[in-house]
């Protein structure tokens, strides 16, 4: 590390508290030299809104990375995906979208019941090859309650995708994302099971942990690491003979 950069720097005392973002990022900024360009940054491309450019962006998305965080500050992430337009522009200030059917565990739900704090990723990955941060404060709304504010939302009639609860979010930031590491990607057709529980169509034990802690409850004698690694002793790994969809489901 430069010695530049205290490993520890104090994040008490914000030297720019008239900026966007984290004291943490404008310390770091001052301790490696970046202020000026991170300065011309907020200034060009930082909004509290959504411009009408990026409501459209939005509005074609078909998917988005989420980041939430619980109230203690460990993280999590994970991906919204849906036809285009399921991500719902609300106004310049308010983007929603429906929670479809998942595994039960509700990680990102959970964060957000007790930590509002949200972060989404959404990127173009085939066309115009850039990315949109949109940052903000989300909310748990039921659907008769986010229809009876949004009356023009579109009844949905495929019934994976019928939702029973929406997560709104009031947007604080919204900046581009640059396109220089961006890959191209070509889509392809795919019919996808909206909802379903059927273990195959979810991808099964992908993995291989179903199969490994089954192995250990069995008595085999070795630890769920050395099934997953194949070590001597240890069955095979279980994705040999049937890749995806094989194995148990992960639990609801």
């Amino acid at each position: 590390m430069s010695d530049r950069v205290s490993p520890h720097p104090d994040h008490h005392q914000d030297p720019h508290p008239d900026r966007p973002g984290s004291t943490g990022e404008h310390v770091l900024q001052d301790a490696l030299g970046t202020g000026d360009r991170a300065g011309r940054f907020y200034d060009d491309q930082v909004c509290d809104r959504l411009v009408p450019s990026m409501q459209e962006f939005v509005a074609r998305m078909s998917m988005a990375f989420v980041a939430t965080s619980d109230a203690h500050g460990e993280c999590d992430s994970t991906l919204r995906a849906g036809p285009p337009g399921f991500l719902r522009v609300l106004d310049d200030r308010h983007v929603a979208w429906p929670e479809y059917r998942g595994n039960g565990v509700m990680a990102s739900l959970g964060n957000i019941s007790e930590n509002p704090h949200v972060g989404l990723l959404m990127v173009d990955f085939t066309d115009e090859l850039i990315g949109l941060h949109v940052n903000g404060a989300a909310r748990l709304v039921e659907d008769a309650e986010l229809r009876a504010e949004h009356p023009e939302l579109p009844r949905e009639t495929v019934p994976g995708r019928r939702a029973d609860l929406w997560v709104e979010v009031t947007v604080e930031e919204a900046y581009v994302h640059c396109r220089k590491h961006i890959p191209r990607l070509v889509p392809v057709d795919r019919r996808r099971s909206w909802g379903t529980d059927d273990a195959r169509r979810k991808g099964g034990d992908h993995f291989g942990v179903a199969a490994a802690r089954r192995a250990v409850a069995e008595g085999a004698g070795v630890t769920v690491g050395e099934v997953a690694d194949g070590r001597p002793g240890a069955e095979a790994d279980p994705r040999t003979a049937q890749r995806a969809g094989a194995g148990a489901s992960s639990a609801e």
